[in-house]
């Protein structure tokens, strides 16, 4: 058997587990029916953000012969609207006013083809840093512990559900720990997902010393042999001190009990909530060593811009994006397939 979730870098898309009898045309023929999937689901999912952009661009284009510095302006002032970030928008013109002074860019295909080359190089430089791949642990370490952390009312819970079932159904056994003892309500939450998954939780009483319940999820993923685990942790506590000490200490454990745990410390954003979303991110990554982005209701904004946002100030490789209610609406990120859509 081979664990197609765990697959090299190079392979954009996690596909379902193969038995051995299964020929290489067949698994082509499967990825490139992912692949194809992929691209739809994500121009489907980032319609808005793309209308707003193309309509923008169109007025701004409409009547001018010429790329001048007014309709830069215009064009900046369009560019920070879908919450595409400051310091992105300065990347973009920049590279645009290069190509006008070279002659290089006359017209709105020129332009656009400019800021999709801006974006994805943006997007790929991201993934420079943090944990762009599981691939990047041996197979052989188990269980591949993979920690979520995020600020209440982001989509934590439903995103932890969402990746058991898709990690799940590629063939590994997954186990959730609940250790967000913090919030009354997380556990009974994170049951519901965990059964709609067919996912064994690990939970214990409100209040419980969360390390505690990773301590027990841990035994018990050793003793299952669990492929996955993937942890609950707080959104909050009493303050930024309580919050770095509890995620450090669970930190320590992991590591005690398996070898380089946690593997992954996901962070979770809302991309409805834009630059306040980034914000919050930025604080919250001074509490936590995070490796990498989770962007959910992406589907929900004409704001979408906010995905290359994160990735140019965080610096972090964005790993899946929330495009939907449904358990199988999380995707993993691609860049192409992202830039591609907002522009098509």
């Amino acid at each position: 058997m081979a664990l197609f979730w765990r697959r090299n870098k190079e392979d954009k898309f996690s596909t379902s587990v193969l038995g051995l009898d299964r020929s290489i045309e067949d698994l082509k023929k499967q990825e490139a029916a992912v692949e194809k999937e992929i691209g739809v689901r994500f121009t489907r999912a980032i319609a808005k953000t793309r209308d707003s952009i193309n309509t923008k661009l169109d007025t701004i284009f409409e009547g001018r012969k010429q790329i001048d510095e007014t309709l830069l302006d215009e064009l900046e002032e369009m560019l920070i609207s879908t919450d595409i970030g400051v310091q992105t928008t300065m990347q973009v013109l920049e590279a645009i006013r290069k190509g006008v002074s070279r002659q290089e860019i006359n017209d709105l295909d020129a332009l656009k083809s400019v800021m999709k080359s801006e974006l994805l190089e943006i997007l790929h430089h991201s993934t420079d840093a943090g944990v762009a791949s599981e691939a990047t642990v041996p197979e052989t370490i188990k269980p591949y512990v993979l920690m979520v952390v995020g600020v209440n009312g982001v989509g934590k819970t439903t995103t932890i559900g969402k990746l058991a079932q898709r990690i799940k159904n590629e063939g590994n056994d997954v186990l959730i720990c609940a250790a967000d003892t913090f919030r009354a309500a997380a556990s009974e939450q994170l049951e519901i997902w965990a059964t709609r998954a067919g996912v064994p939780l690990i939970q214990q009483k409100h209040g419980t010393d969360p390390a505690a319940v990773l301590f027990d999820a841990l035994q018990s993923a050793k003793s299952r042999k669990s492929d996955v685990l993937i942890v609950d942790t707080a959104g909050r506590l009493h303050n930024k001190s309580n919050l770095m000490a509890e995620l450090e200490k669970m930190k320590r454990i992991s590591a005690r009990e398996v070898a380089q745990a946690p593997h992954e410390t996901l962070l979770v954003i809302d991309a409805v909530t834009g630059q306040n979303g980034l914000e919050q991110a930025r604080q919250f990554m001074k509490v936590a060593d995070v490796t990498g982005i989770v962007l959910t209701k992406l589907d929900g904004t004409a704001k979408g811009g906010i995905a290359v946002a994160i990735a140019k100030e965080l610096n972090l490789p964005i790993r899946y994006v929330g495009i939907g209610e449904q358990v199988d609406d999380l995707m993993v990120f691609d860049a192409e397939s992202y830039v591609n859509g907002l522009f098509n």
